[in-house]
């Protein structure tokens, strides 16, 4: 971006954060607009085709069940696909037939965001130990006065619908300085730490796409990163632009 200041011209670069959807689109404009940023920071690290093809809303698409797998891994296949499949396929496949009955009832409403809060986030079965029921209400009462649910579950169709195409061909296809905070309660499979959870980043198809200067993981706080675990994505955040400041 720039702005004319009299016959000069003064170049001036932004930056990006998000998690979850908010993280894939710091990603793409990471990807398509890396010379205008200082960078991004994304709690997620997820490639920017993830919603693309034709069985995209199939969670476990790419680590099926198979009957030699440790036992622990196949527990976490399953534990991840009934925290996120359910989620993610109907709000791909018929996400405008739930936003109706969402949208005409307050307990409906409170139900389906209760679940993912409650599920995602790592509250050891006490969801009240991380939101308080003020935080819970205030987002819900956000999605009910604007009349909004159908508009937040459309994402996902039509990032289906219209998949995301390259602005470019080069490596890695995110050419932004790239940040990532990751959570254990969201390790795949076979992943046990904080450490292996960065190391396995490091060293898997996924750090392929990203230009990554900063990769931390932390055993507490879940889905909801900055909502959970502020301190640690304020710091992590910190320290991916602190080198990079003008």
């Amino acid at each position: 971006m720039s702005v004319r200041a009299g016959a000069k011209v003064v170049e001036s670069r932004r930056a990006a954060g998000g998690c979850d959807i908010g993280g894939i689109v710091s990603s793409q404009l990471g990807h398509k607009y890396a010379d205008e940023l200082y960078g991004i920071h994304i709690g997620s690290g997820l490639p920017l085709d993830f919603f693309t093809g034709p069985r995209a809303w199939d969670f476990a698409r790419n680590r099926p069940l198979t009957d030699d797998q440790p036992a622990d891994v196949r527990a976490r296949i399953i534990e991840l696909d009934h925290r996120s499949a359910s989620h993610l396929a109907v709000h791909m496949l018929d996400g405008a037939t739930l936003a109706h009955g969402l949208s005409d009832s307050p307990a409906g409403l409170l139900a389906w965001l209760l679940e993912r809060w409650n599920a995602w986030s790592d509250n050891g079965g006490d969801v009240e130990s991380v939101f308080t029921k003020d935080d819970l209400l205030t987002h819900a009462t956000i999605y009910w006065v604007n009349n909004s649910i159908a508009t937040s579950m459309r994402y996902y169709a039509n990032a289906n619908r219209y998949p995301w195409t390259p602005a470019h061909d080069r490596t890695p296809v995110v050419q932004a300085p790239v940040g990532l905070t990751f959570v254990t309660y969201e390790n795949p499979p076979g992943i046990h730490t904080a450490d292996e959870r960065v190391r396995a980043f490091k060293t898997g198809p996924q750090a392929d796409w990203f230009n990554h200067v900063n990769v931390n993981a932390h055993d507490h706080g879940g889905h909801f990163i900055p909502w959970e675990n502020p301190d640690a994505w304020v710091s992590d955040l910190r320290r991916t632009f602190h080198a990079r400041r003008p």
